[in-house]
């Protein structure tokens, strides 16, 4: 691992103090940064580098999944500075530029630079062409850069900023996060098949009933209604996390293949993915917005009574949709994706429903038979369970049973570290590349723009439900139901 300079802009911000600090910290105490490194905060506010990595400090103390150690402690919050950065402004390029060159003059590092931008949507283009003209990326050594969600907002936005990126780093060097991608049950996905051949004469695709995909959590809008009330569920969760989970879901590998070759399925899995027409979006899509009600016994208000929130805002907060990717794998095989917020129960979860071909036959007597399910769980608990029908000695009925297969440790590395630490030695595979990205847009916008023109019912739903029935009514229609 080659020794480099970590530029995070935004680390004065919630993430920063949550997420990466943590990750970083955890990657120090496995020995998984490299041996010289230089980490600079930048932030808006003003503060020492003493001061900072107390800031860093504190963050560990609150959101670290381990104990702080004593020993290493100190080194590790050494190889942090901080720079005072206004995105607007050329002096603070220079300031930052200074900064980077000093600290590798001072720890003989190369000059190979990684940028975090962990900063408002409308300042990447801004920093990147910041880095670009005041010469900090370009330098003797390699670089990369990191652009957490929302890329973009619709296909025309995501194609801008894409090209203005592409005048700063080329697509090889542009790491587009998606923490969803760093679950660790997500990233087994894409082996699960080629290390277990029991799953993979199980996951006999003419056995396949439907594939179920649901990301819903019981928080409401929160401090985020500047963003969300712009965003919806349907750029915030769909566009990137579940298409994502159904390109994971979907690949179909022999052998475990290279970053390039799963990159390569992803895509061609999005260029498979059947368009929804406008004429069919009401068909295949529904949209939702949470009422008050109840949320763990504790009353919480409605969407349009959040603080922030406008009370005529007609903004989802529920999505759900049916799918069919048209490629020989997965041929008349209907995927169906959900996410909402205020849900009664928090889970991500990935469920593969297999045809129930003895209650078809109905020969001998099959009273409580129900289909077979292949259960990924991905949050808030993670393994993989199976369900079978047992016959009830007593009554003589059958009954559902699971085979539950779960491997969770209390030390398990979280999504940011494995993400973190597969770009810092520059494997993408479990990053989205910029075609990945389009194609999502692609599908999404007519369903963008039925939203905007308000030719789709949004249907109301209390919190602390499951959601809309019209959502359930979308697998009824099939003879299926949500699991």
């Amino acid at each position: 691992m080659e020794d480099m300079t970590f530029v995070l802009f935004g680390a004065t911000g919630d993430l920063a103090q949550r997420k990466l600090f943590p990750a970083l910290y955890n990657l120090y105490l496995d020995g998984k940064l490299p041996n010289s490194l230089s980490i600079i905060g930048l932030g808006r506010s003003y503060f020492s580098h003493e001061d900072f990595q107390s800031k860093v400090e504190r963050a560990l103390k609150v959101y670290c999944r381990r104990p702080l150690q004593t020993t290493g402690l100190d080194d590790f919050l050494t190889k942090f500075r901080y720079c005072t950065f206004d995105a607007t402004k050329n002096d603070s390029y220079q300031n930052l530029h200074e900064l980077i060159r000093n600290r590798e003059i001072e720890l003989s590092l190369p000059e190979n630079r990684f940028f975090y931008l962990s900063v408002a949507p409308n300042l990447v283009d801004v920093i990147t062409a910041g880095l670009n003209t005041s010469g900090i990326s370009q330098s003797k050594g390699w670089k990369r850069l990191i652009v957490e969600k929302p890329f973009g907002s619709d296909l025309k936005s995501a194609r801008q900023l894409n090209t203005s990126l592409n005048n700063a780093f080329s697509d090889e060097e542009i790491y587009r996060i998606d923490h969803y991608l760093g679950k660790p049950m997500v990233q087994n996905l894409e082996t699960i098949e080629f290390a277990n051949p029991v799953f993979k004469s199980l996951l006999d695709h003419k056995r396949i009933a439907n594939v179920q995909i649901t990301a819903c959590e019981t928080v409401g809008v929160e401090a985020r209604a500047d963003y969300y009330d712009q965003a919806g569920s349907i750029r915030d969760m769909v566009q990137n996390h579940l298409l994502q989970l159904v390109m994971m879901t979907a690949l179909h590998l022999p052998e475990k293949n290279t970053a390039e070759e799963i990159r390569e399925q992803k895509v061609s899995i999005m260029e498979a993915l059947r368009p929804i027409h406008k004429e069919d979006i009401a068909r295949d899509v529904v949209r939702g917005q949470y009422d008050s009600g109840e949320i763990f016994d504790t009353p919480v208000v409605g969407y349009t009574e959040e603080p922030g929130v406008d009370a005529s805002s007609m903004n989802d907060t529920y999505f759900a949709a049916r799918l069919y990717i048209d490629n020989p794998t997965w041929s008349g095989i209907p995927f169906y994706i959900r996410t909402g917020k205020r849900i009664g129960t928090k889970s991500t979860k990935i469920v593969i429903e297999f045809k129930n071909k003895v209650k078809e036959t109905d020969v001998p007597p099959t009273d409580g038979i129900i289909p077979n399910l292949l259960i990924v769980e991905i949050s808030p608990n993670e393994g993989i369970s199976l369900r079978v029908n047992m016959k009830n000695p007593s009554n003589k009925q059958f009954e559902p049973a699971f085979i539950n297969f779960f491997t969770r440790s209390e030390d398990q590395p979280e999504a940011y570290e494995l993400l973190l630490f597969d770009a810092i030695r520059g494997n993408a595979t479990f990053f989205a590349n910029w075609k990945e990205v389009e194609l999502s847009w692609k599908w999404i916008q007519p369903i963008l723009e039925a939203f905007q023109e308000n030719t789709l019912p949004l249907y109301p739903y209390p919190a602390g439900s499951t959601g809309p029935e019209a959502a359930c009514q979308l697998l009824q229609n099939d003879q299926f139901k949500w699991w």
